[in-house]
C-alpha cells in the first residue's frame, strides 16, 4: 500500500518532545525517512530508535538550532544519510514569558533566535539541497519531486498573547518569512506554508507548578503556564477541549502532502476553532 510520504526525506527541528516527535512518527509511518533532533541528544536517539524499531528509518541529529553551524551540518547529514531532502520543518521552540515591562533583552533575543534566525539559517543552508537540485531537474526536463518547507507558528502571533510580546511577535514573524519563501521558491516548485497551533497538550502549556524547565544561555527557564491561569481555555475553544501532539502532528503532514500540492504561503490554523 502506497503512503503519502514514500521515498521522501523529512528534516524536523525539536522532534524529541511533543508535537515533534509526534510528527516525526507519523511521518515516518507514512513511509519518509525521517532526520530527528532535538537539544536533548537522550529523546533524539530515543525517537529515531523507536522509528527504527518500526521499520522505518530515521537518523538522530541532535543539537542546538541557534549555532550557526547546525544548520549546514544537519542538512549535510542528512544527505549523506538518505541522498536528499524533501521537507523541511521548523518546529523546535519554546517560550520564555514575561509581562512586556518586566521582558528582559535575553528573553526578547532568544526568542526571534530560536524561532526567526534558526528558521532562516536552515532554509538558507536548504539552497543546494532543495532551491537548486529542483532548478537544476527543471533544466534537465525532469518531474520535479514534492520539496516544501513547514515552519510553526501559533495563535499568539495571529492574535497576540499576554505575557509572550517576545514569544508572540517572532511567531508572526515566521508568517512574514514563510510567505516570502513560497514567493522566492515557488518558481522551483518547492512550497512553503506555515502551521499555528492553538491550545495543544505539550510541555509548554501544562502546569508551570510541574517543573518542566529548558536550558538557556546557562539559565533555567520554566516551561508551562500558571495552574491559576489555565482553567477556562476550554472556553474559549468552539471543539471545547485542547488538542493532542497527534492531532498537531496531522496538521504538519497535511501540508506536506501531495495533498496540499497546490497550496504555499498559506498559515493553517490547527486550534479547534479557537480565535475565529
Amino acid at each position: 500500500m502506497a503512503h503519502l510520504l514514500d521515498n521522501q526525506v523529512a528534516v524536523i527541528t525539536g522532534s524529541g518532545r511533543g508535537i515533534g516527535a509526534a510528527a516525526a512518527k507519523l511521518f515516518a509511518q507514512e513511509g519518509a525517512k525521517v532526520v530527528v533532533t532535538d537539544l536533548d541528544a537522550g529523546v533524539s536517539d530515543q525517537v529515531a530508535e523507536e522509528i527504527k524499531a518500526s521499520g522505518s528509518e530515521a537518523l538522530s541529529f541532535p543539537g542546538d538550532v541557534t549555532d550557526p553551524e547546525f544548520p549546514d551540518q544537519i542538512l549535510k547529514a542528512a544527505v549523506e544519510a538518505f541522498g536528499k531532502i524533501n521537507i523541511l520543518v521548523n518546529n523546535a521552540g519554546y517560550t520564555w514569558d514575561s509581562m512586556l515591562h518586566k521582558m528582559t533583552d535575553d528573553q526578547w533575543r532568544a526568542m526571534l533566535d530560536v524561532h526567526n534566525t534558526a528558521p532562516f539559517r536552515l532554509i538558507r543552508a536548504a539552497t543546494p539541497y532543495m532551491r537548486d537540485v529542483a532548478k537544476a531537474d527543471m533544466e534537465a526536463g525532469k518531474p520535479l519531486e514534492n520539496r516544501c518547507i513547514i515552519n510553526i507558528s501559533s495563535t499568539s502571533g495571529l492574535h497576540g498573547n499576554i505575557g509572550q510580546a517576545n514569544y508572540a511577535t517572532a511567531k508572526l514573524g515566521l508568517v512574514g518569512l514563510t510567505k516570502t519563501v513560497a514567493k522566492e521558491w515557488g518558481a522551483f516548485g518547492i512550497r512553503c506554508n506555515a502551521v499555528a497551533f492553538g491550545y495543544m497538550d505539550t510541555r509548554l502549556t501544562r502546569p508551570k507548578e510541574s517543573g518542566e524547565k529548558i536550558s538557556v544561555q546557562g539559565k533555567e527557564v520554566d516551561l508551562g503556564i500558571p495552574e491559576k491561569l489555565r482553567g477556562g481555555f476550554e472556553h474559549l475553544i468552539p471543539l471545547r477541549r485542547g488538542g493532542t501532539a497527534e492531532e498537531a502532528a496531522g496538521g504538519i503532514l497535511l501540508m506536506a502532502s501531495s495533498y496540499a500540492s497546490y497550496i504555499s504561503g498559506h498559515t493553517l490554523e490547527v486550534t479547534g476553532g479557537m480565535g475565529i
